[in-house]
């Protein structure tokens, strides 16, 4: 019998609110294509784990008869909820809790997302939940953005890394109020799909690129929302990290605004 992982309720301590506010939103497009492919009619069930703020499950819900949101996080929930009362959305349900622990009580869903969280799951056990909790004619969908910091080639985002490291150290930090160290996850996420109950469905990848503008606090709002990154971390020596990193990011571009191509990429796996 496999254990089920421990979640560590500093993964995203105190950056709920700026969560909402600084990450990026999944465009428009997004959404209507997973429309498109599901042929969802304002009918239906949605299964959204890890849903944090609610950056999917809220502009998800006017699609679905009803919308179940899961997180282990209580902050997110709460934040979610008030997210969801500013846009009034009243079909969706909040549930605390950790996605390995979904069941059939929850009934059937047409589709299951998960968005930028699938690697701080238990993956296998997660797969497994998804697949009997899906209509026959259903599927789950990975939503993911390409905007990891610590992987582009953008001066200024090497910059803000740069300045990250210096006040942090060189590895990258993840949970355990900053003294855990961030894992490269292991198979890839198409790899552990292929092997799972979906093995004989094939895979299919849509992407839908824009760009982002940021500003020097819009990006520092960004960066107290990422794991490796809370402004806890940093304790009294956030006035000084912050004056680095705008100095850092200026000599870069003076203008103190920049700009990326971001790509949202979604991969479908289907039921049957």
């Amino acid at each position: 019998m496999k254990t089920l992982p421990t979640y560590d309720p500093t993964l995203f301590e105190g950056a709920a609110e700026s969560y909402a506010q600084y990450r990026t939103k999944y465009p428009s497009e997004v959404f209507a294509k997973l429309t498109e492919i599901f042929h969802i009619n304002a009918q239906g069930r949605l299964l959204d784990l890890g849903c944090g703020p609610g950056l999917i499950a809220i502009p998800l819900s006017n699609q679905f008869q009803e919308v179940i949101a899961v997180d282990p996080d209580p902050d997110m929930i709460e934040e979610a909820k008030r997210q969801a009362q500013i846009s009034g959305r009243n079909n969706i349900t909040w549930l605390e809790q950790g996605a390995e622990l979904i069941n059939s009580s929850l009934g059937e869903f047409k589709l299951v997302t998960i968005g930028r969280a699938f690697h701080w799951m238990q993956r296998e056990t997660v797969l497994e939940r998804i697949y009997e909790l899906l209509s026959d004619d259903g599927g789950f969908v990975l939503l993911n953005t390409n905007e990891n910091p610590w992987e582009s080639s953008l001066p200024w985002k090497q910059a803000a890394i740069r300045i990250v490291k210096k006040w942090l150290g060189e590895e990258r930090r993840t949970g355990q109020r900053g003294k855990g160290i961030r894992t490269p996850v292991d198979p890839p996420h198409e790899v552990l799909i292929a092997q799972s109950a979906f093995a004989r469905q094939e895979q299919e990848v849509y992407e839908v690129s824009f760009e982002k503008s940021w500003t020097i606090s819009s990006y520092l709002g960004y960066l107290y929302t990422t794991a490796f990154a809370l402004k806890i971390f940093f304790g009294d020596n956030v006035e000084p990290f912050e004056a680095d990193l705008k100095q850092a990011l200026l000599e870069v571009e003076p203008s103190g605004n920049f700009t990326e191509e971001i790509t949202t990429s979604l991969r479908v796996v289907w039921k049957h």
